[in-house]
């Protein structure tokens, strides 16, 4: 029996499983799929069940049936390397792997900050996304609410915040001096325009020194808000980081060519667990699942893996509520309502496996 365990049905996991039941199995390979919810939930949307903007449902998409698959649909609390096993939580039972594939996503990264973990919400996970959305939905009229980090995910949170709640008033706290400072110049200029015709309040060059139930102090100055809703870094899955492997100095795995771990090649890490030239996307994870599941067919099948070719990514999709957006689209800078169809495109397809 050839065991293949995948923790984790995000992205990269899906893609991983969809490889491997596109092709024809021995009947010895036995596929077990452990995430914590009994459906998918497509994460780039996240930030529209924290506005209120999506229904829950708009973001869940059911596990593909298949009689090869096992599904397991509980907690982990503990990946045992040493005995190639998983451990669930509330379960008698172990699941011991042959061949384990780890895409348990990320977290929020609060870099010491006190308060930050327990008075701000957060859209890293399905039920985090949907307290925070009861949270911004029973605020009052003219309420408060403070966005901290102004990368893709923030902007997407206050933008979309901007559109459900039209009333409120929302602070958006960056670090640097420009909003999305990773994109290009263009789209920078247009989403800080767009920002300011929605009055949404951008304070650059901030410095978050600790989070209150009521409040953010940010260099010096302390600002009462109702909400506050952190977006200002993520770092690996806890189970990854508590990993005997090699890490690089953003707490990922570091892996091979294959996407195994040097130390046990049995071990196949992507997305925002595995150290990476590219910065995390679910473009990325979805792009290194499809490149596993080759892999790991060719290993089932005792057959020597071809080295996969180098990553390219298409660029990078966001949006400004529902009508209005921004992206790098054919390496070029895009924004509009073009990039915006663009990503309703890529969610029907996420949709639709």
């Amino acid at each position: 029996m050839k065991r293949v365990v995948l923790v984790g049905g995000g992205y990269g996991g899906i893609k991983t499983l969809l490889g491997l039941l596109s092709q024809t199995l021995a009947a010895d390979i036995h596929i077990t799929v452990i995430d914590r919810n009994p459906f998918r939930s497509l994460k780039t949307e996240f930030y529209a069940i924290a506005a209120g903007t999506s229904a829950d449902h708009d973001v869940r998409v059911d596990f593909p049936a298949d009689s090869r698959v096992n599904y397991i649909f509980r907690e982990i609390i503990k990946i045992d390397t040493e005995n190639k096993q998983i451990i669930i939580q509330d379960e008698d039972s172990i699941v011991p792997y042959d061949y384990l594939i780890i895409g348990l996503g990320c977290e929020d990264n609060y870099h010491g900050i006190p308060g930050a973990a327990e008075f701000t919400e957060s859209v890293q996970t399905f039920a985090k996304a949907r307290k925070a959305g009861v949270a911004i939905g029973n605020l009052k009229a003219y309420g408060k609410v403070s966005v901290i980090g102004a990368g893709l995910s923030g902007i997407e949170v206050a933008s979309e915040i901007r559109e459900s709640r039209p009333d409120l008033n929302i602070r958006l706290l960056d670090r640097g001096n420009t909003v999305l400072k990773p994109l290009d110049s263009k789209i920078q200029s247009y989403v800080q325009k767009w920002l300011t015709e929605n009055n949404v309040d951008v304070i650059h060059n901030s410095t978050v020194e600790y989070v209150e139930q009521d409040g953010v102090c940010n260099n010096g100055v302390c600002y009462l808000n109702d909400v506050t809703i952190w977006t200002a870094g993520v770092q690996p899955n806890w189970l990854v980081r508590e990993l005997p492997y090699s890490k690089d100095n953003h707490g990922k795995v570091v892996v091979n060519d294959f996407y195994q771990v040097p130390e046990d090649p049995s071990v196949y890490v992507l997305g925002d667990c595995a150290s990476s030239e590219h910065s995390p996307s679910a473009q990325l994870a979805g792009l290194q699942g499809e490149q596993i599941a080759e892999i790991l067919l060719a290993i089932l099948n005792e057959k020597q893996p071809k080295k996969p070719k180098p990553i390219k990514l298409k660029g990078t999709l966001g949006s400004l509520g529902k009508s209005d957006g921004f992206g790098n689209m054919a390496k070029k800078p895009m924004t509009g309502l073009l990039p915006r169809l663009a990503k309703s495109g890529v969610l029907w397809l996420s949709k639709r496996h």
